[in-house]
């Protein structure tokens, strides 16, 4: 094999080296960096229960607020009722199919994006605290209380946090 050809062929091997990175950095780059569409997304929620909807394909897990799960019950008047579902009710009553907009930055541990929603000026996260149809996660502390203090929603009657229902 004469020097040529091994500087041709030492020089493709580098060329093709040098692809190969560029082609990882640019696969880190797009895995590190989420979409913007992904952090804001804007559409018609499909709510699926009180504090997780769909917009625009995301999964979002409304931040800041607790509400019920779907399968926990509550009491009120020496009766249980399904708090859970009322919730997630109520949400999709809200929201009635208007537009939502959305804006978050993180993401949980099951992939869903923490975000604050909108409809139109209604802040939704606000919303479900204020009318008690979740808890807060000290984010709506004024508005819990409100609630409480009004016996709105799952504050009729008596219910277990949400986070500690899924705990036992």
């Amino acid at each position: 094999m004469t020097s040529r050809s091994r500087n041709y062929r030492r020089n493709r091997n580098r060329e093709f080296l040098l692809f190969g990175l560029f082609v990882l950095v640019l696969l880190v780059v797009k895995w590190l960096l989420p979409e913007p569409e992904t952090q804001n997304p804007a559409g018609t929620a499909r709510i699926i229960d009180g504090d997780s909807v769909i917009v625009a394909g995301v999964e979002i897990r409304l931040l800041g607020v607790d509400a019920p799960e779907m399968d926990q019950t509550c009491e009120r008047g020496g009766a249980r009722w399904k708090c859970g579902r009322e919730s997630a009710r109520r949400l999709r009553t809200f929201l009635g199919g208007a537009r939502v907009s959305c804006s978050g930055g993180n993401f949980d541990k099951h992939g869903r994006l923490l975000a604050v929603c909108r409809r139109g000026e209604v802040e939704i996260n606000h919303w479900l605290v204020e009318q008690g149809w979740a808890v807060s996660f000290d984010d709506y502390p004024a508005a819990e209380r409100a609630a409480r203090k009004a016996k709105r929603g799952i504050w009729s009657g008596s219910f277990q946090r949400p986070r500690d229902w899924r705990e036992r």
